[in-house]
């Protein structure tokens, strides 16, 4: 249970539906219910199936590169920093969607996978956290429940696109960023703690 919370939560907090509310709800601005919840679904499924696909597949991608998992640590660890630390001062969202990358989505028909699932939901910091947590399990029974984690934070996700509406109500825009800022910071946590053990088990390897 406790490394499933561990999992859920740093999961949790670099894919941040929260902060990734604000861009869902002025890109579906004047859709349809029916089309919002649509968008909301198809969006929401593609980021999970890209998330389990990478903590699958990650092994052997780790493999075909010759890259241990304590150098992703380290790198990953680096990565997610700098996505807190923009989190925390409120520079840019989660994922790295810059303004033109909104706009450019707000005049197509089909937001969905780009940039809803593909980078606001699962980008690459998000890639490189299921890949860490699930080479972290040790066991088949670990790894389950990594993915189990995975799927939870996107039902998660799913129900708070599919109410946003009424969440933007009761947050507000500041609620909605203090939200996000507060798990900037978690997210700097689990990035030094990335780091730390990936530095001093490559320490220990080479000594």
């Amino acid at each position: 249970m406790t490394f499933f919370v561990y999992s859920f939560v740093s999961i949790l907090t670099i894919v941040n539906p929260i902060g990734g509310l604000i861009t869902f709800v002025s890109l579906t601005s004047g859709m349809s219910e029916g089309r919002r919840k649509e968008i909301a679904t198809r969006s929401v499924v593609i980021a999970c199936l890209i998330a389990v696909v990478f903590a699958v597949s990650g092994e052997l991608i780790l493999r075909f590169f010759g890259i241990t998992v304590d150098a992703l640590r380290v790198a990953g660890g680096v990565l997610l920093f700098v996505v807190a630390l923009n989190m925390v001062f409120g520079k840019s969202s989660p994922e790295g969607v810059t303004d033109e990358e909104v706009e450019d989505a707000s005049k197509k028909e089909d937001i969905s996978v780009f940039p809803i699932a593909m980078p606001l939901l699962t980008g690459p910091g998000t890639i490189t956290t299921v890949i860490v947590l699930i080479r972290s399990g040790k066991t088949l029974g670990l790894k389950v429940l990594d993915i189990l984690a995975i799927l939870a934070v996107f039902v998660l996700t799913y129900i708070i696109f599919r109410f946003s509406n009424r969440i933007i109500k009761v947050l507000g825009v500041t609620g909605s960023l203090l939200v996000s800022r507060i798990m900037g910071l978690l997210l700097a946590s689990i990035a030094v703690n990335f780091i730390t053990v990936g530095i001093w088990n490559l320490y220990k390897t080479m000594s």
